[in-house]
């Protein structure tokens, strides 16, 4: 729960407000961008959110936030538990959003694939915080067959859902994946394809076993490697958030130029889609970008 008397001073006036725990994952910023600002460090209300949608997505942002640093001043006044069934919630085609994101991941988001059983089952990319809530809503979707975890930063809950669901957890050896008792270590270099639908790319760099899930060559999750930058408005990475080797991170990066994609979806920063040939252009800049750094 929020703590009104840690509110911070950056908040508007108003009922809902960010508290001092903020640890600026950016989440509430994506879900509701017309409510909360990055003011620096930490996430604020910068405008007190009036429509039905506005106030909807506001609560959203309070599910989701890893540390609940998110409140309402007057807290009966909002009933939070549509907000809370929202999620998975739909992000494109059969692909969801999780919502409840965990502290221990920094407020990471992961997502949910929803196919049918001919086509391999759903897939869990990097687990979410657990809420039991959550699980429901997964199994009423078909449940999780497969669990992708694309780095070691973004495990959160995963033995929760694993137990809950039954499901299969794949990432690479060189994170931990024998150690985290993972039932599929992945090792090398060498792309594995899980499925007719389904590639994974290792992508050592951000860590040493990093690797990205390619989804019907459309949809590229990409955990820590690769996101959206707004302020740039193009593809990026995270210099200052490269825990193993940015030069070979940048290799990794040129690695994807050989695949076809028209979403990124990371664990941190912004989504963004285009034409694949565009988001090759994007790709293409970031290269170059890093290789500036």
């Amino acid at each position: 729960m929020a703590d009104a008397a840690q509110r911070l001073t950056e908040n508007v006036a108003g009922d809902f407000y960010v508290d001092a725990s903020c640890i600026d994952c950016d989440a509430c910023r994506q879900i509701a961008p017309a409510t909360f600002r990055d003011h620096g460090d930490q996430s604020s209300v910068y405008r007190q959110p009036e429509s039905a949608s506005d106030i909807e997505r506001a609560l959203k942002a309070l599910i989701a936030c890893p540390t609940s640093s998110i409140g309402t001043a007057r807290g009966r006044k909002y009933d939070t538990r549509a907000a809370a069934e929202s999620f998975p919630a739909p992000v494109a085609e059969n692909v969801y959003f999780c919502g409840y994101t965990a502290e221990s991941s920094f407020g990471a988001w992961s997502y949910l694939i929803v196919r049918g059983a001919d086509e391999g089952g759903n897939v869990l990319v990097d687990s979410p915080r657990y809420s039991s809530r959550l699980a429901n809503n997964i199994d009423a979707l078909g449940g999780v067959r497969t669990m992708f975890l694309t780095h070691c930063d973004d495990v959160a809950d995963h033995e929760r859902y694993a137990r809950r669901f039954g499901c299969k957890r794949i990432m690479h050896e060189r994170d931990g994946a024998t150690r985290h008792g993972f039932e599929r270590a992945l090792e090398g270099d060498e792309d594995v394809r899980i499925d007719d639908e389904l590639i994974v790319i290792p992508t050592p760099g951000h860590t040493r076993g990093h690797a990205v899930l390619l989804y019907r060559d459309k949809f590229l999750f990409t955990g820590d490697h690769l996101a959206w930058s707004p302020v740039r408005e193009t593809l990026t990475a995270f210099r200052t958030a490269c825990w193993h080797s940015w030069p070979e991170q940048i290799r990794s990066m040129e690695r994807l130029l050989g695949y076809n994609f028209e979403w990124v979806l990371p664990g941190h920063g912004r989504i963004h889609q285009d034409t694949r040939a565009v988001m090759r252009a994007h790709l293409e800049r970031c290269v170059e970008w890093m290789k500036s750094r």
